[in-house]
């Protein structure tokens, strides 16, 4: 892992000069004012994957030269990380270092923690895991009073839940998320929480009903479901399907429907080009909507050509971007049907050069 170089004292300095490099970035349209939502100086990070390295009976976290995976330096302290995890990181290699089960073939471990206060820790070894391991592992998570998982190649111990349990304050409201160990959540819960305030504000007084694709475990779907008469979600990996059911009920949603399809299944369903089971199963007679309002926070290759046009079906678009770089392209086809309303970047990763951008775009 590469660590940024995390100095309060150039936060501010760093982040303008994001602003103004998307500034440049997007001159070719007509931008409203860039919003601009910061994220915390330090401890903003909620989840983090460390290497171990070993040196005879030592071992320790390692961080490694920018794109260069053959120099590494030892990791005294990591200030990016949330202080749930700084508390625990380096007391668990203080365990683990005397202890020849825990230590050896260990070679990475991943922390996911929650603005609630929770915390797993993911152990990966390049060994097999037996029952001797287990009962190791078990006075390890008395130790700490933590869930610990084992990973090893086809092997997943788990001691004794392998999620957490997150709870974001968004627009007066609390908002409960199950989030899965080793799939896909915002790593800066503090402007994961600006993301679904402003996700929320955009598309207030929209109407109608939303679809979202890529809805992962429903992150933004949980907050704009109180905005829209029903809700389609779209999500293709089965943890994330099911993490989505469980955050429905424990919020207590009824207005939403998640479905298991990718978006070309989804645009396929919508034109009536093919049936699909999973609809009927789920009670969804797509002809009983009025989608005037997409959701799209796609991987950072962007959204596909086909899905361009699909997104474009709609009145109302809101496009969650972590690359401006596919961003940028995306909207050079978007802008030909619709017009730029609101454009906010998102300072998920602080001293780096990656940024999080939002666009609300409505029908010319």
């Amino acid at each position: 892992m590469a660590l940024p170089v995390v100095d309060p004292s150039l936060y501010d300095g760093q982040l303008l000069d994001k602003k103004t490099e998307i500034e440049q970035q997007f001159a070719e349209f007509k931008l409203p004012a860039v919003e601009v939502f910061e994220s915390e100086r330090t401890a903003y990070r909620l989840r983090a994957e460390f290497r171990v390295w070993h040196e005879g009976d030592d071992l320790y976290y390692v961080m490694f030269k920018p794109g260069d995976k053959t120099q590494h330096s030892r990791l005294e302290e990591c200030p990016m990380v949330s202080d749930t995890i700084q508390q625990v990181m380096f007391k668990l290699l203080d365990y683990v270092r005397p202890n020849e089960l825990l230590r050896r073939r260990l070679f990475q471990v991943d922390f996911l923690s929650t603005l609630s206060g929770e915390l797993i820790v993911s152990l990966l070894y390049h060994k097999p895991l037996d029952d001797e391991w287990t009962e190791e592992a078990k006075k390890l998570k008395q130790h700490f009073g933590i869930n610990f998982i084992g990973r090893s190649r086809k092997t997943k111990i788990v001691l004794d839940q392998d999620f957490a349990i997150e709870k974001m304050q968004v627009d007066g409201r609390e908002l409960i998320y199950k989030q899965v160990e080793n799939s896909f959540t915002q790593p800066n819960g503090g402007v994961c929480q600006h993301m679904l305030h402003w996700a929320l504000d955009v598309t207030r007084g929209a109407g109608g009903d939303l679809v979202e694709l890529y809805c992962g475990n429903g992150n933004f779907t949980m907050a704009l479901a109180a905005n829209f008469n029903s809700v389609i979600a779209t999500e293709i990996a089965k943890v994330s399907v099911n993490a989505a059911q469980y955050n429905i009920e424990a919020n207590n949603v009824n207005n939403v429907k998640i479905l298991r399809m990718s978006s070309e299944e989804f645009s396929q369903a919508l034109q009536g080009v093919r049936e699909f089971r999973r609809l009927k199963q789920s009670n969804v007679e797509l002809s009983d909507y009025n989608f005037s309002t997409v959701l799209v926070d796609p991987p950072r290759s962007g959204l596909d050509d086909e899905t361009v046009k699909q997104v474009a079906e709609y009145n109302n678009i809101v496009y969650v971007s972590c690359n401006p770089d596919t961003l940028l392209d995306n909207l050079r086809e978007l802008t030909k049907t619709h017009q730029l309303e609101r454009f906010a970047i998102f300072d998920q990763f602080p001293y780096t050069h990656h940024l999080e951008c939002g666009v609300y775009l409505t029908r010319r």
